[in-house]
């Protein structure tokens, strides 16, 4: 009657994970679980008790064999009903088709979930459908919902609606600060402003940037909780100030300047891209550049070719380790971007949902950390956090190549053999 009851009410507003473009790799992707169904475990298994082995997961367990979620098949057994995942969309990102929803369903099935005991949607961009889709996931019963929120409203109306069916939700990737029985799994995002300022002040120095007169770029802090803290990262680093705007004019003891900081309004990388033309044609003094993300970078990258701006002479920056962020980087025009691995994050999604299904408590050396809300430090969450890494020429090879995050044969045709050569790319 479950299964039922939801294709009735989900059948409207699914939308599958759609499949990747051949630009970009993937781990073998296979078609999500179309309904969220409940399958109970036998007497035995219910009963039985979680291992000591996955008693002692923590973040640093997961990686890309996916071994360690095989320690969770007792604490999957020890629990009954469905997870349901809902991804935010398919055009705003490839990560979500090509590596989310394909690592979610490898960590499921690696800790012993049958395929109907989870399922993984999709909104597709449209808030009204990602509501729609937690809401009937909690109609048809689901014991944990896994949500990346489309924006933070759209997170807060879920996790109301989570909080009055009282089942626990996590908020994955993006954070959101409402109702209760809720928990964030994401990668440390003032770290991730961290690394991007520290890769920026080290790109200055390499690329040798004179009297930097500087301007930011900052992610959508107007729908998005997690750019406040990228933005408090680097601007900490940079100018001493761990805030989410830096006024302009603000020096620093490396001689630098803040000409201005400015945000691209809902993560908009066209919007970025006027926003930086107007300010670089006010000020064409402008040599170096903070951004929030590859894409935001890309839209600066652009305005500075057209202006006839070479390679090696305004860095930018970014984050999401994306092939065009990369190509960007062996060519000249960025400093480095911040990879966060998704194979981890996924597992680490997985992990916590299990538990929380079995209505246990996650270990604490799991559940490592809280997630504090941007704009009422007084609201906070449990939270499993991971570990970014900055990603330049240098490392590129060892990081998002290694992991296949990145093509090499999409890379070096587009870059150039040569180039990729020089940067110890095979």
């Amino acid at each position: 009657m479950a299964i039922q009851k939801f294709a009735a009410v989900a059948g409207a507003v699914m939308v599958l994970t759609a499949a990747c473009s051949s630009s970009t790799p993937t781990p073998a992707p296979t078609t999500a679980p179309t309904a969220v169904a409940s399958t109970a475990p036998s007497a035995a298994a219910a009963s039985a008790a979680p291992s000591a082995a996955a008693a002692n997961l923590t973040p640093a367990s997961f990686d890309a064999s996916f071994s360690a979620m095989a320690q969770l098949k007792s604490v999957y057994a020890a629990g009954k009903g469905s997870i349901a995942v809902i991804l935010p969309d398919t055009t705003s990102s490839s990560r979500y088709t090509a590596y989310d929803q394909p690592y979610l369903k490898q960590a499921f099935d690696a800790a012993g979930f049958s395929s109907s005991d989870y399922s993984i949607q999709n909104a597709a961009g449209t808030t009204t459908t990602e509501l729609a889709l937690a809401q009937a996931a909690i109609t048809a019963g689901a014991k944990v919902l896994v949500v990346d929120p489309i924006d933070s409203t759209t997170g807060n109306q879920i996790q109301a609606a989570a909080a009055q069916a009282g089942i626990p939700m996590i908020s994955y990737d993006r954070a959101t600060f409402q109702g209760t029985k809720t928990y964030y799994v994401s990668f440390d995002n003032v770290q991730v402003g961290k690394l991007i300022g520290q890769g920026f002040m080290q790109c200055v120095t390499d690329w040798g940037v004179k009297s930097p007169k500087v301007f930011t770029l900052d992610g959508g802090q107007d729908t998005d909780p997690n750019a406040i803290d990228f933005a408090k990262g680097y601007n900490s680093v940079v100018w001493g100030q761990s805030v989410a705007q830096v006024k302009a004019g603000t020096t620093n003891s490396q001689g630098m300047t803040l000409v201005d900081e400015q945000l691209a309004p809902g993560w908009d990388n066209a919007k970025g891209g006027t926003i930086f033309q107007q300010a670089y044609t006010a000020h064409p003094e402008i040599n170096a550049t903070i951004e929030a993300n590859d894409g935001l970078a890309g839209a600066v990258i652009t305005a500075l070719k057209a202006a006839g701006v070479p390679a090696k002479k305004i860095p930018t920056t970014g984050q999401d380790g994306t092939l065009q962020g990369m190509e960007y980087v062996l060519q000249g025009w960025q400093c480095g971007s911040v990879y966060k691995p998704i194979y981890i994050e996924a597992q680490a999604a997985v992990a916590l949902a299990t538990y929380l299904r079995a209505g246990q408590t996650p270990p604490a050396a799991l559940l490592n950390g809280s997630t504090t809300d941007p704009k009422n430090s007084a609201t906070t969450e449990p939270a499993l956090l991971l570990t970014p890494m900055w990603v330049n020429a240098a490392n590129m090879e060892a990081t998002v190549i290694k992991d296949k995050f990145i093509s090499v044969s999409d890379l070096c045709t587009a870059v150039g053999q040569s180039v990729c050569t020089a940067a110890g790319i095979q």
